[in-house]
Protein backbone atom coordinates (compact mmCIF):
# COMPACT_ATOMS: atom_id res chain seq x y z
CA UNK A 1 0.00 0.00 0.00
CA UNK A 2 2.45 2.51 -1.18
CA UNK A 3 1.60 5.94 -1.97
CA UNK A 4 2.30 7.55 -5.28
CA UNK A 5 4.66 9.90 -4.40
CA UNK A 6 6.80 7.25 -2.23
CA UNK A 7 6.30 5.49 -5.44
CA UNK A 8 7.43 8.35 -7.89
CA UNK A 9 10.41 8.74 -5.43
CA UNK A 10 11.84 4.96 -5.68
CA UNK A 11 11.94 5.46 -9.38
CA UNK A 12 15.26 6.71 -10.47
CA UNK A 13 13.89 10.04 -12.11
CA UNK A 14 12.19 10.67 -8.96
CA UNK A 15 14.79 9.45 -6.87
CA UNK A 16 17.59 12.30 -8.70
CA UNK A 17 14.61 14.92 -8.36
CA UNK A 18 14.57 14.34 -4.91
CA UNK A 19 17.62 14.80 -4.08
CA UNK A 20 18.33 17.66 -6.20
CA UNK A 21 15.33 19.44 -4.39
CA UNK A 22 15.71 18.03 -1.30
CA UNK A 23 12.45 16.15 -0.84
CA UNK A 24 11.74 13.44 1.48
CA UNK A 25 12.98 10.65 0.26
CA UNK A 26 10.84 7.33 2.49
CA UNK A 27 12.82 4.51 2.30
CA UNK A 28 11.08 1.03 2.03
CA UNK A 29 10.73 -0.61 5.70
CA UNK A 30 11.41 -4.01 5.62
CA UNK A 31 8.56 -6.01 7.10
CA UNK A 32 8.02 -9.41 8.32
CA UNK A 33 7.81 -10.69 4.83
CA UNK A 34 10.81 -9.13 4.39
CA UNK A 35 12.86 -9.97 6.90
CA UNK A 36 11.35 -13.04 8.71
CA UNK A 37 14.96 -13.61 10.57
CA UNK A 38 14.67 -12.18 14.36
CA UNK A 39 17.69 -10.60 14.34
CA UNK A 40 20.18 -8.65 11.63
CA UNK A 41 23.42 -9.21 12.08
CA UNK A 42 26.41 -8.77 13.05
CA UNK A 43 25.28 -6.91 16.26
CA UNK A 44 27.46 -4.91 17.89
CA UNK A 45 26.79 -4.80 21.94
CA UNK A 46 28.27 -1.56 23.29
CA UNK A 47 29.37 -1.70 26.87
CA UNK A 48 31.52 -2.54 29.81
CA UNK A 49 28.78 -3.56 32.45
CA UNK A 50 28.01 -7.10 33.72
CA UNK A 51 24.96 -6.18 31.38
CA UNK A 52 26.57 -5.66 28.66
CA UNK A 53 28.33 -9.59 28.91
CA UNK A 54 24.56 -10.70 29.89
CA UNK A 55 23.26 -9.28 26.65
CA UNK A 56 25.71 -10.29 24.54
CA UNK A 57 25.15 -14.03 25.83
CA UNK A 58 21.52 -13.95 24.93
CA UNK A 59 21.94 -12.72 21.64
CA UNK A 60 24.91 -15.82 21.01
CA UNK A 61 21.85 -18.22 22.26
CA UNK A 62 19.86 -16.68 19.42
CA UNK A 63 22.42 -17.57 17.30
CA UNK A 64 23.23 -14.00 16.53
CA UNK A 65 26.57 -12.71 15.31
CA UNK A 66 28.08 -10.82 18.06
CA UNK A 67 30.32 -8.11 18.52
CA UNK A 68 32.05 -5.81 20.77
CA UNK A 69 33.77 -3.13 18.53
CA UNK A 70 32.70 -1.68 15.21
CA UNK A 71 36.22 -1.99 14.01
CA UNK A 72 35.85 -6.03 13.84
CA UNK A 73 32.69 -5.59 10.70
CA UNK A 74 32.47 -3.80 8.05
CA UNK A 75 28.63 -3.30 7.91
CA UNK A 76 26.38 -2.98 10.99
CA UNK A 77 23.19 -4.88 10.96
CA UNK A 78 22.24 -3.86 15.12
CA UNK A 79 23.88 -2.08 17.76
CA UNK A 80 22.71 -2.47 21.28
CA UNK A 81 24.02 0.04 23.88
CA UNK A 82 23.69 -1.15 27.54
CA UNK A 83 23.76 1.46 29.67
CA UNK A 84 22.59 0.28 32.47
CA UNK A 85 25.21 1.05 35.14
CA UNK A 86 26.22 4.74 33.72
CA UNK A 87 26.52 6.58 37.20
CA UNK A 88 27.08 10.30 35.42
CA UNK A 89 26.63 12.06 32.05
CA UNK A 90 30.20 12.80 31.79
CA UNK A 91 30.01 8.66 31.25
CA UNK A 92 27.50 9.18 28.17
CA UNK A 93 30.06 10.06 25.68
CA UNK A 94 32.84 7.55 26.34
CA UNK A 95 29.65 4.95 25.46
CA UNK A 96 28.30 6.38 22.77
CA UNK A 97 30.35 8.08 20.50
CA UNK A 98 32.04 5.02 19.08
CA UNK A 99 28.41 4.80 17.21
CA UNK A 100 29.11 8.11 15.55
CA UNK A 101 32.25 6.40 13.00
CA UNK A 102 29.60 3.17 12.68
CA UNK A 103 26.57 4.99 11.44
CA UNK A 104 27.64 5.38 7.66
CA UNK A 105 28.26 1.63 8.15
CA UNK A 106 24.45 0.86 9.07
CA UNK A 107 22.47 -1.50 6.60
CA UNK A 108 19.40 -1.03 5.32
CA UNK A 109 16.53 -1.44 7.61
CA UNK A 110 19.18 -1.41 10.61
CA UNK A 111 17.82 -1.61 14.43
CA UNK A 112 19.66 0.57 17.31
CA UNK A 113 18.34 -0.45 20.81
CA UNK A 114 19.33 1.36 24.11
CA UNK A 115 18.99 -0.31 27.72
CA UNK A 116 18.92 1.83 30.60
CA UNK A 117 17.57 2.47 33.67
CA UNK A 118 14.85 5.24 34.34
CA UNK A 119 15.72 8.37 36.57
CA UNK A 120 14.45 7.54 40.15
CA UNK A 121 14.70 11.02 41.76
CA UNK A 122 17.45 9.98 44.29
CA UNK A 123 20.70 10.81 42.74
CA UNK A 124 21.06 13.75 40.86
CA UNK A 125 23.99 12.71 38.57
CA UNK A 126 22.73 9.50 38.30
CA UNK A 127 19.25 10.20 37.03
CA UNK A 128 21.09 13.06 34.73
CA UNK A 129 22.94 10.92 33.07
CA UNK A 130 19.75 8.18 32.69
CA UNK A 131 17.81 11.15 31.55
CA UNK A 132 20.55 11.89 28.76
CA UNK A 133 20.16 8.25 27.34
CA UNK A 134 16.44 8.77 26.74
CA UNK A 135 17.14 12.25 24.94
CA UNK A 136 19.81 10.89 22.66
CA UNK A 137 17.72 8.02 21.80
CA UNK A 138 14.77 10.29 20.33
CA UNK A 139 17.47 12.16 18.53
CA UNK A 140 19.46 9.34 17.21
CA UNK A 141 16.24 7.84 16.35
CA UNK A 142 15.39 11.30 13.85
CA UNK A 143 19.15 10.85 12.27
CA UNK A 144 18.53 7.41 11.14
CA UNK A 145 18.03 6.56 7.14
CA UNK A 146 17.95 3.86 5.19
CA UNK A 147 14.41 2.74 7.11
CA UNK A 148 16.34 2.18 9.91
CA UNK A 149 15.11 2.61 13.64
CA UNK A 150 16.52 3.72 16.94
CA UNK A 151 14.30 2.49 20.13
CA UNK A 152 15.38 1.93 24.05
CA UNK A 153 14.10 -0.25 26.93
CA UNK A 154 13.94 0.98 30.16
CA UNK A 155 14.57 -1.37 32.96
CA UNK A 156 13.52 -0.51 36.34
CA UNK A 157 16.12 -0.74 39.26
CA UNK A 158 15.71 -4.35 40.49
CA UNK A 159 15.10 -5.61 37.17
CA UNK A 160 17.66 -8.04 35.95
CA UNK A 161 18.26 -7.37 32.13
CA UNK A 162 17.22 -10.83 31.71
CA UNK A 163 13.59 -10.40 32.73
CA UNK A 164 11.55 -12.06 30.42
CA UNK A 165 10.07 -8.27 29.66
CA UNK A 166 13.08 -7.21 28.56
CA UNK A 167 13.90 -10.35 26.13
CA UNK A 168 10.39 -9.36 24.56
CA UNK A 169 10.92 -6.28 24.10
CA UNK A 170 14.30 -6.57 22.71
CA UNK A 171 13.00 -9.22 20.47
CA UNK A 172 10.06 -6.31 19.18
CA UNK A 173 12.40 -4.06 18.64
CA UNK A 174 15.65 -6.00 16.88
CA UNK A 175 12.95 -7.68 14.47
CA UNK A 176 11.41 -6.49 11.23
CA UNK A 177 7.83 -6.32 13.10
CA UNK A 178 8.61 -2.80 14.36
CA UNK A 179 9.37 -1.51 10.81
CA UNK A 180 7.08 1.59 11.60
CA UNK A 181 8.28 2.33 15.54
CA UNK A 182 11.33 4.34 16.17
CA UNK A 183 11.75 6.56 18.63
CA UNK A 184 10.29 5.62 21.28
CA UNK A 185 11.19 3.97 24.78
CA UNK A 186 9.49 0.90 26.98
CA UNK A 187 9.76 0.66 30.39
CA UNK A 188 9.84 -2.71 32.23
CA UNK A 189 8.70 -2.47 35.59
CA UNK A 190 8.72 -6.41 36.65
CA UNK A 191 10.38 -9.89 36.32
CA UNK A 192 6.49 -11.01 35.80
CA UNK A 193 6.09 -12.86 32.24
CA UNK A 194 7.06 -15.94 30.57
CA UNK A 195 9.24 -17.24 27.90
CA UNK A 196 8.03 -17.87 24.51
CA UNK A 197 8.68 -21.67 23.75
CA UNK A 198 7.80 -21.29 19.80
CA UNK A 199 9.64 -17.86 18.97
CA UNK A 200 8.05 -18.17 15.03
CA UNK A 201 4.48 -19.00 16.82
CA UNK A 202 4.89 -16.95 20.01
CA UNK A 203 0.88 -16.88 20.74
CA UNK A 204 0.66 -20.32 20.34
CA UNK A 205 -1.97 -21.74 22.79
CA UNK A 206 -3.67 -18.43 23.42
CA UNK A 207 -7.00 -17.64 22.65
CA UNK A 208 -7.68 -14.08 21.60
CA UNK A 209 -10.55 -11.68 21.47
CA UNK A 210 -10.20 -8.73 18.94
CA UNK A 211 -13.21 -5.72 19.02
CA UNK A 212 -14.37 -3.92 15.88
CA UNK A 213 -12.67 -7.18 13.73
CA UNK A 214 -14.40 -6.59 10.68
CA UNK A 215 -12.17 -4.54 8.76
CA UNK A 216 -8.93 -2.36 8.61
CA UNK A 217 -6.57 -2.42 11.38
CA UNK A 218 -9.36 -4.71 13.64
CA UNK A 219 -9.15 -7.28 10.41
CA UNK A 220 -4.78 -7.11 10.40
CA UNK A 221 -4.79 -7.68 14.12
CA UNK A 222 -6.79 -10.98 13.77
CA UNK A 223 -4.65 -12.19 10.74
CA UNK A 224 -1.14 -11.34 12.42
CA UNK A 225 -2.49 -12.58 15.91
CA UNK A 226 -3.56 -16.11 14.11
CA UNK A 227 -0.26 -16.24 12.28
CA UNK A 228 1.57 -16.07 15.09
CA UNK A 229 -0.57 -19.30 16.52
CA UNK A 230 -3.25 -17.65 18.19
CA UNK A 231 -7.33 -19.39 18.28
CA UNK A 232 -9.22 -16.29 17.52
CA UNK A 233 -12.37 -14.81 18.60
CA UNK A 234 -13.66 -11.93 16.24
CA UNK A 235 -16.23 -9.27 17.36
CA UNK A 236 -17.66 -6.84 15.18
CA UNK A 237 -21.32 -4.53 14.92
CA UNK A 238 -24.20 -6.31 12.99
CA UNK A 239 -23.93 -4.16 10.35
CA UNK A 240 -20.62 -5.60 9.60
CA UNK A 241 -21.62 -9.14 9.65
CA UNK A 242 -21.09 -9.94 6.09
CA UNK A 243 -17.10 -8.65 6.56
CA UNK A 244 -16.96 -10.81 10.22
CA UNK A 245 -18.02 -13.66 8.75
CA UNK A 246 -15.51 -13.80 5.77
CA UNK A 247 -12.73 -12.91 8.04
CA UNK A 248 -13.87 -15.85 10.42
CA UNK A 249 -14.02 -18.41 7.37
CA UNK A 250 -10.12 -17.25 6.59
CA UNK A 251 -8.77 -17.58 10.15
CA UNK A 252 -11.01 -20.32 11.02
CA UNK A 253 -12.27 -17.75 13.83
CA UNK A 254 -15.28 -17.66 16.36
CA UNK A 255 -16.99 -14.91 14.99
CA UNK A 256 -19.34 -12.56 17.74
CA UNK A 257 -21.99 -10.08 16.36
CA UNK A 258 -22.46 -7.37 19.27
CA UNK A 259 -22.58 -3.48 19.97
CA UNK A 260 -20.02 -3.22 22.20
CA UNK A 261 -22.34 -0.18 23.59
CA UNK A 262 -25.40 -2.13 24.28
CA UNK A 263 -26.07 -2.04 28.00
CA UNK A 264 -25.94 -5.97 28.11
CA UNK A 265 -22.61 -5.75 26.04
CA UNK A 266 -20.54 -6.84 28.75
CA UNK A 267 -23.06 -9.56 30.19
CA UNK A 268 -23.83 -10.96 26.25
CA UNK A 269 -20.15 -11.52 25.68
CA UNK A 270 -19.68 -13.23 28.54
CA UNK A 271 -22.34 -15.36 28.03
CA UNK A 272 -21.57 -16.04 24.43
CA UNK A 273 -17.82 -17.07 25.58
CA UNK A 274 -19.48 -19.27 28.42
CA UNK A 275 -21.64 -21.07 25.73
CA UNK A 276 -18.95 -21.70 23.71
CA UNK A 277 -16.55 -22.59 26.33
CA UNK A 278 -13.89 -20.18 25.66
CA UNK A 279 -11.45 -18.89 27.94
CA UNK A 280 -9.65 -15.51 27.16
CA UNK A 281 -5.84 -14.88 27.11
CA UNK A 282 -5.58 -12.16 24.82
CA UNK A 283 -8.52 -9.15 24.45
CA UNK A 284 -7.76 -6.64 22.16
CA UNK A 285 -10.09 -2.99 22.59
CA UNK A 286 -9.21 -2.05 19.16
CA UNK A 287 -13.10 -1.23 18.22
CA UNK A 288 -13.55 2.42 17.57
CA UNK A 289 -15.20 5.69 15.30
CA UNK A 290 -14.05 9.45 14.98
CA UNK A 291 -16.89 12.19 14.46
CA UNK A 292 -14.86 15.02 14.03
CA UNK A 293 -15.86 18.99 14.27
CA UNK A 294 -14.51 21.82 15.44
CA UNK A 295 -15.36 22.33 19.41
CA UNK A 296 -17.51 25.54 17.50
CA UNK A 297 -19.38 23.45 16.07
CA UNK A 298 -19.69 19.86 18.36
CA UNK A 299 -22.42 18.50 19.10
CA UNK A 300 -23.89 15.58 22.03
CA UNK A 301 -24.62 13.20 18.83
CA UNK A 302 -20.83 13.58 17.85
CA UNK A 303 -19.11 13.93 21.26
CA UNK A 304 -21.00 11.42 22.67
CA UNK A 305 -21.05 8.26 20.69
CA UNK A 306 -16.97 8.59 19.79
CA UNK A 307 -16.63 8.46 23.91
CA UNK A 308 -18.71 5.61 24.14
CA UNK A 309 -17.35 3.71 21.61
CA UNK A 310 -13.73 3.96 22.26
CA UNK A 311 -12.81 3.94 25.51
CA UNK A 312 -16.66 3.67 27.95
CA UNK A 313 -17.41 0.04 25.92
CA UNK A 314 -13.68 -0.86 26.86
CA UNK A 315 -14.51 -0.11 30.61
CA UNK A 316 -17.67 -2.26 30.52
CA UNK A 317 -16.31 -4.97 28.54
CA UNK A 318 -13.48 -5.61 30.94
CA UNK A 319 -15.31 -5.07 34.10
CA UNK A 320 -17.77 -7.99 32.86
CA UNK A 321 -14.57 -10.15 31.66
CA UNK A 322 -12.75 -9.74 35.25
CA UNK A 323 -16.14 -10.04 37.31
CA UNK A 324 -17.08 -13.24 35.59
CA UNK A 325 -14.31 -14.86 36.86
CA UNK A 326 -14.20 -17.82 34.54
CA UNK A 327 -13.53 -16.65 31.33
CA UNK A 328 -10.05 -14.93 31.19
CA UNK A 329 -7.07 -17.26 31.64
CA UNK A 330 -4.17 -17.31 34.07
CA UNK A 331 -2.06 -14.83 32.95
CA UNK A 332 -4.71 -12.10 30.56
CA UNK A 333 -3.16 -9.57 28.39
CA UNK A 334 -5.35 -6.43 27.51
CA UNK A 335 -3.97 -4.28 24.68
CA UNK A 336 -6.18 -1.32 23.83
CA UNK A 337 -5.69 1.04 20.60
CA UNK A 338 -4.93 4.48 22.16
CA UNK A 339 -4.08 7.18 19.21
CA UNK A 340 -1.44 9.79 18.93
CA UNK A 341 -4.24 12.23 18.73
CA UNK A 342 -4.49 11.04 22.50
CA UNK A 343 -1.07 12.17 23.44
CA UNK A 344 -0.42 15.46 21.38
CA UNK A 345 -4.27 16.65 20.38
CA UNK A 346 -5.28 17.26 17.00
CA UNK A 347 -7.25 20.00 15.44
CA UNK A 348 -10.80 19.16 15.24
CA UNK A 349 -11.10 15.92 16.73
CA UNK A 350 -11.62 16.95 20.93
CA UNK A 351 -14.16 14.19 20.98
CA UNK A 352 -11.62 11.42 19.93
CA UNK A 353 -8.41 12.97 21.68
CA UNK A 354 -10.80 12.71 25.09
CA UNK A 355 -11.43 9.32 24.31
CA UNK A 356 -7.91 8.12 23.49
CA UNK A 357 -6.27 10.05 26.20
CA UNK A 358 -8.76 8.09 28.44
CA UNK A 359 -7.69 4.62 27.16
CA UNK A 360 -4.13 5.79 27.58
CA UNK A 361 -4.90 6.19 31.41
CA UNK A 362 -7.48 3.35 31.59
CA UNK A 363 -5.10 0.90 30.71
CA UNK A 364 -2.70 2.29 33.30
CA UNK A 365 -5.38 1.88 35.77
CA UNK A 366 -6.39 -1.66 34.45
CA UNK A 367 -3.02 -2.90 34.59
CA UNK A 368 -2.63 -2.54 38.37
CA UNK A 369 -6.26 -4.41 38.50
CA UNK A 370 -5.07 -7.02 36.49
CA UNK A 371 -1.64 -7.09 38.08
CA UNK A 372 -3.38 -9.79 40.73
CA UNK A 373 -4.49 -12.09 38.25
CA UNK A 374 -0.85 -12.10 36.61
CA UNK A 375 -1.78 -9.96 33.70
CA UNK A 376 -1.20 -6.74 32.66
CA UNK A 377 -2.84 -4.05 30.31
CA UNK A 378 -1.01 -2.14 27.76
CA UNK A 379 -2.19 0.18 24.28
CA UNK A 380 -0.67 0.87 21.03
CA UNK A 381 -0.60 4.60 19.78
CA UNK A 382 -0.99 4.36 15.78
CA UNK A 383 -0.07 7.54 14.18
CA UNK A 384 -0.58 7.90 10.49
CA UNK A 385 -1.71 4.47 9.30
CA UNK A 386 -3.20 4.03 5.44
CA UNK A 387 -6.44 2.71 5.80
CA UNK A 388 -9.58 3.55 4.22
CA UNK A 389 -9.99 6.23 6.45
CA UNK A 390 -7.05 8.24 5.93
CA UNK A 391 -7.69 8.00 2.52
CA UNK A 392 -10.54 9.95 2.76
CA UNK A 393 -8.69 12.67 3.93
CA UNK A 394 -8.07 15.76 2.20
CA UNK A 395 -5.28 15.05 -0.52
CA UNK A 396 -2.44 17.92 0.81
CA UNK A 397 -3.58 17.22 4.33
CA UNK A 398 -3.04 13.36 4.24
CA UNK A 399 0.49 14.05 2.28
CA UNK A 400 1.67 16.05 4.79
CA UNK A 401 1.02 13.79 7.67
CA UNK A 402 2.61 11.05 6.22
CA UNK A 403 5.79 12.83 6.13
CA UNK A 404 5.76 14.51 9.15
CA UNK A 405 7.35 11.69 10.98
CA UNK A 406 11.48 10.13 10.79
CA UNK A 407 10.36 7.56 8.46
CA UNK A 408 8.43 10.22 6.13
CA UNK A 409 5.57 7.67 4.93
CA UNK A 410 3.03 6.22 6.58
CA UNK A 411 2.57 3.04 8.62
CA UNK A 412 0.63 0.18 7.60
CA UNK A 413 -2.09 -2.16 9.70
CA UNK A 414 0.21 -4.47 9.95
CA UNK A 415 2.68 -2.54 11.97
CA UNK A 416 0.02 -1.62 14.20
CA UNK A 417 -0.55 -5.22 14.61
CA UNK A 418 2.78 -6.32 15.14
CA UNK A 419 2.73 -4.11 18.07
CA UNK A 420 -0.39 -5.83 19.81
CA UNK A 421 0.94 -9.03 19.23
CA UNK A 422 4.29 -8.24 20.99
CA UNK A 423 1.85 -7.28 23.34
CA UNK A 424 -0.01 -10.25 23.60
CA UNK A 425 2.83 -12.73 24.39
CA UNK A 426 3.76 -14.45 27.24
CA UNK A 427 6.92 -12.35 27.15
CA UNK A 428 5.14 -9.09 28.00
CA UNK A 429 4.13 -9.44 31.69
CA UNK A 430 6.66 -6.94 32.92
CA UNK A 431 5.30 -4.03 30.32
CA UNK A 432 2.16 -2.24 32.55
CA UNK A 433 0.16 0.49 31.39
CA UNK A 434 2.78 1.25 28.68
CA UNK A 435 1.50 3.00 25.78
CA UNK A 436 3.52 2.04 22.64
CA UNK A 437 3.32 4.82 19.69
CA UNK A 438 3.68 3.27 15.99
CA UNK A 439 3.97 6.46 14.25
CA UNK A 440 7.53 6.43 12.79
CA UNK A 441 8.26 8.76 15.43
CA UNK A 442 5.39 11.37 14.63
CA UNK A 443 6.89 14.90 15.00
CA UNK A 444 3.97 15.75 17.80
CA UNK A 445 3.86 14.86 21.26
CA UNK A 446 6.42 13.11 22.96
Amino acid sequence: MTDAYTRFIRSVPGSALAKQLGLPRPAKLPRRDDRPEPVLGPVVVLGESEGADQISQLLLTWGTDVRRRFEEVRTVGSVIVVADEIASPADLGPLVLPLAGAMRSLAPGARIVTLSRPAQGEDPARDAARGGVEGFLRSLAHEMRGGATANGILVEDGVELDAPGVIGALRFFLSARSAFVTGQLLTVSSDAGGSTENESLPLAGRTALVTGAARGIGAAIARTLAADGAKLVVLDVPGAGTELARLANELHAVPIQLDVTSASAGERLVSSLRDRRLTLDVLVLNAGITRDKMLANMTADRWDPVLAVNISSQIALTEALIGAGDVLGAQPRVVSLASTSGIAGNRGQTNYAASKAGVITFVDALAGKLEALGGTANAVAPGFIETEMTARMPALTREVARRLNSLQQGGLPVDVAEAISFLSTAEAGGLRGETLRVCGQNMVGR
